[in-house]
């Protein structure tokens, strides 16, 4: 794509205000990010235009061709469904997206000569953007002004490996900077860059993987290429076997009504809507909402130990020195290069909070780099100075000093080095000279504990994978209670040509990985998927991104860099891990909800289905009008799904969705139909009238349904019994009192009540067992993939 050309803008003062404003008024200006929510228009057009409900459509002009209006009330029913689909979205929506302006980080332009906080649709054509380490880069770019950057461009190259730029190289939309600072140019905005299309696929690289999702789509889809030809083979039948024209298009109807299960799509989206909402509440960002389900089925979480065992608040514990500078000098050298870096990670904050203020003239600077893990630069009088990880300073560490690591690092400090160096050649370090130890102390969480220990109660396993010494870091799991604390290792010593095979047997016997880079960091998470497991990936930092996109559902702290949030499913708002506690418990009371009433929605799928197969080859009416479904699927299904969806249910998944369902539903359908059959046999013996023998149809469809909903609701308690009688009371009530409304005979005729008295007694009893053997025995032995 062609970008605009653009003149130099002067680094000291940027873009005057009148050239911004000119500059928005012609159109040069960037777009903003694309939306985490449709829009209300996109909302009304995919909840109303649906197949399902052009089919309802269809099937209520047929039935306003028989004049029986009162078997319209089904598409009130469609109506309902709709408007509620309809407004817990848009509420969902509107509580997401204020969330989002809450969690959306501005960046700092230079304009008049001062720095300014801007979204990124804010920026224009020529702004100068001041972006440092973690940052994302919004537009098209040129580096003006630099002492050395590291970019990660693998959203548009696809490798990972960082890329050094310097003054006058050209910088790509969608980079994020791993290392450094820089002044950039903006050369190309809008739809001129890359950025709109890279921003979305940053967002979308990794789908989550919804199971549950994935197999009611199923079900629709083969529902979709089932429903139209069975309802044209049964009219058609009907009417080759002589049947009333109006009662043949009744049955049909009602059949193929029977067979849409409109309220579990329903259910699905409005329960992960509220999810989200109920989230937000709690300070929780859900980006992608198919990712509630995917972490309420992790079973393993990686976690970084800052900010998640511990505070994230570290602090200069003490300066040992080791070499010929005593520790004034020491400090005076980390505080020089802590500035000459300009860093504004926690460590750089620290020490320079707690070191006095040196400004030594700088020739160049080696900004911190996740993959190298020191930072450093040459100063004009005083030679090379780096901090960083021993491990990575010196390979390998002088002779007596691991010991001295250990003991520190035992003790819970992070243990830096502080070196000089001959030169550095290739962002290689000649010659390193150990100067002393720096150590660094960070606090651990208050409710870390506690919150570690709930994990584990939930069987979810904890992996920690950190940058920091493993012997600091299993020292602070120690006194956080973490099981396993005791097994680490650094990675260091892992070299790059490890297969995979190493990495399985690191993730199945370690807890602890220690001085990790980001490479290694996805080849854990992706070792981790191999064995089985569902991995959510906790970060807040750019060497966590890697991982974050191999996991399966990722996690980041609102504190964390730019480039983190925009890539994670979850969004902590408050950067409080706790609040994964909320996270994890809504996201397995959601979809076990959603599984566990499901079931109720597919017995009259399938009941329908089978009888529709039956009844094309049978000469009498489809048992059911389209009035008679109602109070089964408000009565049975409806009403109490929506109570029952809203309890708590905090048990680990199990993933076997259509297990669950069929063990339920086709035992029931099979006993509405086996039923339903006998009925009409009895019928025809007694000489019962059509409206008589659907009458009893409707009562034991009705009785099955209910058992089921008993089966559901367990384990019972007194608002659950309570519930499942009302349902009960209100469906005899219709019998009794609302029998012309819905198309009912009357049940106290004695020919009915021959056929009705020893159904009854012996429905439970049968349901029991067919559900036992059926349910138990068959269905939950089939894999439903």
């Amino acid at each position: 794509m062609e970008k605009s050309k653009q003149e130099p803008t002067n680094l000291a003062t940027g873009l005057t205000t009148s050239e911004v404003q000119q500059r928005v008024a012609s159109g040069q200006q960037n777009d903003a990010l694309p939306p985490l929510t449709r829009s209300v228009k996109q909302i009304f057009r995919d909840n109303v235009f649906t197949l399902f409900n052009a089919i309802n459509l269809v099937l209520g002009a047929l039935v306003l061709v028989t004049g029986s209006y009162k078997n319209l009330l089904f598409l009130g029913v469609a109506v309902v469904n709709t408007a509620i689909g309809i407004y817990q979205e848009i509420r969902s929506k509107h509580q997401i997206d204020e969330m989002t302006l809450l969690s959306e980080g501005v960046m700092t332009v230079r304009r008049d000569g001062q720095p300014l906080e801007v979204r990124q649709e804010e920026v224009v054509l020529g702004d100068l953007l001041l972006l440092g380490r973690g940052d994302q880069v919004p537009v098209d770019g040129i580096v003006r002004e630099t002492t050395g950057i590291e970019v990660d461009e693998s959203q548009i190259t696809g490798e990972s490996d960082s890329i050094f730029k310097q003054t006058g190289d050209a910088v790509t939309s969608g980079s994020i900077l791993m290392s450094g600072q820089a002044v950039i140019q903006a050369t190309a905005v809008g739809e001129n860059s890359f950025v709109k299309r890279l921003s979305t696929e940053a967002k979308h690289e990794k789908q989550s993987a919804s199971q549950l999702l994935a197999t009611i789509n199923r079900i629709i889809k083969i529902l979709t290429y089932t429903i139209i030809p069975l309802g044209a083979i049964l009219f058609a039948s009907k009417m080759l076997h002589g049947n009333d024209l109006n009662q043949s298009i009744l049955g049909t109807v009602a059949a193929m009504v029977g067979m849409i299960p409109e309220g579990l799509v329903l259910l699905t989206s409005v329960a992960l809507a509220a999810g989200a909402v109920t989230l937000a509440r709690k300070h929780v960002l859900v980006r992608d909402l198919p990712a509630i389900e995917a972490l309420a089925r992790v079973d393993v979480l990686c976690l970084d130990k800052t900010g998640t065992i511990t505070s994230g608040r570290l602090k200069l514990a003490a300066v040992k020195p080791l070499g010929p500078l005593d520790e004034g000098g020491q400090k005076q050298a980390l505080s020089a290069i802590v500035r000459a870096t300009e860093d504004t990670n926690e460590t750089a904050m620290a020490l320079q909070s707690a070191l006095p203020e040196v400004n030594w003239a700088v020739d160049s600077v080696m900004p911190f780099s996740s993959e190298r893990k020191w930072s450093g630069a040459k100063f004009r009088d005083h030679g090379i100075f780096v901090m960083g990880a021993p491990e990575f300073i010196f390979s390998p560490v002088p002779d007596g000093v691991t010991e001295q690591i250990n003991g520190y690092a035992e003790a819970g400090d992070r243990v830096l080095s502080l070196a000089t160096a001959e030169d550095v050649r290739d962002h290689q370090l000649v010659n390193p000279t150990l100067q002393g130890l720096v150590l660094i102390s960070d606090e651990l969480r208050p409710n870390a504990k506690s919150t570690l220990r709930y994990f584990k109660n939930q069987d979810v396993s904890l992996r920690v994978i950190s940058g920091d010494n493993p012997a600091t870091v299993a020292s602070i799991a120690k006194r956080a209670g973490l099981d396993g604390a005791d097994q680490f290792v650094n990675m260091s010593q892992i070299t790059d040509e490890a297969d995979d095979g190493q990495y399985d047997d690191l993730v199945a016997h370690e807890t602890i990985f220690g001085r990790v880079t980001p490479a290694q960091k996805k080849r854990l998470i992706a070792a981790f998927q191999r064995a089985g497991h569902t991995v959510a990936m906790t970060g807040d930092g750019v060497n966590d991104i890697l991982a974050m996109r191999q996991s399966d559902c990722s996690v980041a702290m609102a504190s964390g860099s730019e480039a983190t949030k925009s890539i994670a499913d979850f969004v902590l708002l408050d950067s409080n891990f706790d609040a994964m506690i909320n996270v994890l418990n809504e996201g397995r009371r959601v979809i076990n909800n959603i599984e566990r009433v499901a079931s109720l929605y597919l017995i009259k799928t399938m009941y329908s289905v089978m009888l529709t197969l039956i009844f094309i080859f049978m000469t009498r009416s489809y048992p059911f009008q389209p009035i008679q479904l109602t109070p089964i699927s408000v009565l049975t299904v409806g009403i109490p799904t929506f109570f029952l969806a809203l309890e708590p249910n905090y048990q680990r998944l199990t993933g076997q969705f259509m297990e669950k369902v069929m063990q339920i539903a086709a035992p029931a359908a099979i006993c509405d139909v086996g039923y339903i059959l006998v009925i009409m046999y009895l019928g025809d013996l007694l000489a019962l009238n059509y409206t008589q023998t659907s009458t009893l149809s409707v009562m034991f469809t009705g009785v099955i349904g209910l058992f089921a909903l008993l089966l559901v609701a367990r384990p019972l308690n007194r608002l659950k019994i309570g519930l499942v009688t009302l349902m009960a009371v209100c469906f005899v009530s219709i019998f009794v009192w609302g029998g012309p409304l819905f198309s009912l005979a009357s049940i106290f005729n004695w020919k009915m009540a021959v056929i009705y008295v020893p159904l009854l007694i012996s429905a439970y009893p049968v349901y029991y067992l067919v559900q036992g053997i059926l349910g138990k025995r068959v269905f939950s032995k089939i894999h439903w993939r």
